[in-house]
C-alpha cells in the first residue's frame, strides 16, 4: 500500500500527454469518462444497469449508470482466503444471473517483489453479492489447468465462465461455481473447454462479449489493442488499435455513457513518460461500432383497409441510434426522418393484404417492415 500511495502521488505530478487516435474503422471512439484511481482492474454490469469495478488490488465498488458511486468495500476477499492460499488480487470481474445475480471475482496471489510473482500457484473464482458487495464463497480451479485467474467473463447464455491460462482460452461450467464446490472442503474444478493458442499476442487484461464473439483487451507497450475471437473456430481478428501511454485493464459491453463498448485505461505508462489521459485518475473509453444497417419500426401494423391512416415510422441504425435523413416509403408515398429518426406518412390501404414499408439511406443497408390491412 505504501508503494501504491507513492505511485499515486507521482502520477498526480505528471502532465497529460496528447492522445493519438488509432481506432480501427469498425469502431469509433465516442469519448471518455474519468473515474477514481481505485477503480483499477476490471468492470462489469448487471441486468439492472448498475456498474461494478474492482481494484487497486482487491476492492469492489458499485456505481449507477452515470458512474456515481453507490457502495464500496476496500477489500472484497475473505480473510480466510487471504490467509490460505494467500489471495490478494482480483482481476477483470464479470456478472452472471445465477443465484439471483452474482459477481464473479477472478483470484490470484500476486507479489511483484518476489520471484515468481505468483506466490501460491493457485487460481480461484470468488463469488460476491452485487447488492452488499459481500464475499460469499470461492471455488478452486485445478492447478493442472491454470496457475492463476487474471480475468473472467460469463458467456451471454450464462452457461460458461471464460478465462485464460498461458496461450489458451479456458471455459468453466458456470454450474460448477456453486456452494457445493466451495473451499475449503470442495473439489477443484476442471475446464469444460480449451481453445489452444487462442490468446492474442497482446495478452489479455480484460474481456467482454459482443454478440457471440469474445472481445479481449491488451497491450504491447504503447500499442493498445482489442481483438475478438470466434469461440467455435478459434479465429481471431483485430477490432480496435490505439496508441496510448498507460495500462490497459477491464472491458465491458453495455449501452450507456455515449457508447456500447467500454475500455478501462489507467495512468501507468509501461515505458515511462506522461500518461495520455488524466494523471491520478482512471479513464473509461467509450466506443460504438460503425453502423452498417438500418432498422425500421412502423405503427400501426394492422390498419383497416379503405381507411385513411397515419403511419408512424422510427428508423435506427444497428447501434440503436436514431437515423436522420433516411427515406421511408409506403404505398407510393415517402418521407424523410427527423433528428429523432421519426417520420409520418398518411395513406389509405386500398384492400386487405400485406404491404411493405421500407427505409433507405446511402451507406447503410436498408430495412423493411410489413403491415397487414384487414376489414
Amino acid at each position: 500500500m505504501k508503494r501504491l500511495a507513492a505511485l499515486t502521488i507521482a502520477l498526480a505530478c505528471l502532465t497529460v500527454a496528447p492522445a493519438h487516435a488509432g481506432t480501427a474503422a469498425d469502431w469509433i471512439q465516442q469519448g471518455r469518462s474519468t473515474m477514481p484511481f481505485t477503480y483499477f482492474q476490471g468492470i462489469t454490469h448487471d441486468d439492472r444497469g448498475r456498474l461494478f469495478f474492482d481494484g487497486i488490488c482487491c476492492g469492489l465498488y458499485r456505481t449507477d449508470a452515470k458512474l456515481k458511486e453507490e457502495a464500496a468495500t476496500p477489500n472484497a476477499i475473505d480473510p480466510a482466503a487471504q490467509q490460505d492460499p494467500g489471495f490478494n488480487h482480483i482481476g477483470d470481474i464479470t456478472w452472471d444471473k445465477a443465484e439471483g445475480g452474482r459477481i464473479i471475482l477472478p483470484l490470484e496471489c500476486y507479489d511483484p517483489t518476489k520471484t515468481p510473482a505468483n506466490t501460491c500457484g493457485i487460481g480461484g473464482l470468488g463469488v460476491a453479492d452485487p447488492d452488499t458487495l459481500g464475499w460469499k464463497y470461492w471455488v478452486k480451479l485445478d492447478p493442472a489447468d491454470i496457475p492463476k485467474a487474471m480475468w473472467a467473463e460469463a458467456s451471454p447464455d450464462g452457461k460458461l465462465i471464460w478465462t485464460s491460462s498461458g496461450k489458451d482460452l479456458l471455459a468453466y461450467n458456470a454450474a460448477d461455481v456453486r456452494p457445493a464446490n466451495a473451499q475449503p472442503a470442495g473439489p477443484s474444478i476442471r475446464p469444460a473447454r480449451r481453445l489452444v493458442g487462442a490468446v492474442p499476442e497482446h495478452g489479455i487484461t480484460g474481456a467482454t462479449f459482443v454478440g457471440p464473439r469474445l472481445f479481449l483487451a491488451g497491450q504491447d507497450g504503447d500499442s493498445f489493442q482489442v481483438s475478438s475471437v470466434d469461440l467455435t473456430s478459434g479465429e481471431a481478428r483485430a477490432e480496435i488499435q490505439e496508441t496510448i501511454k498507460g495500462e490497459s485493464e477491464g472491458l465491458d459491453t453495455f449501452r450507456g455513457l455515449g457508447g456500447t463498448l467500454h475500455w478501462m485505461v489507467m495512468p501507468v505508462p509501461q515505458a515511462g513518460g506522461s500518461p495520455t489521459f488524466a494523471p491520478g485518475k482512471g479513464t473509461l473509453l467509450h466506443y460504438k461500432a460503425q453502423p452498417t444497417a438500418l432498422e425500421l419500426v412502423v405503427t400501426p401494423r394492422s390498419p383497416k383497409a379503405g381507411r385513411r391512416t397515419r403511419f408512424s415510422f422510427r428508423v435506427t441504425d444497428d447501434n440503436g441510434d436514431p437515423v436522420k435523413g433516411a427515406t421511408v416509403r409506403l404505398l407510393g408515398s415517402r418521407a424523410r426522418t427527423d433528428a429523432r429518426g421519426r417520420a409520418k406518412i398518411t395513406v389509405t390501404p386500398p384492400r386487405t393484404g400485406r404491404y411493405t414499408a421500407s427505409a433507405a439511406k446511402k451507406g447503410l443497408k436498408g430495412a423493411k417492415a410489413v403491415v397487414r390491412s384487414s376489414r
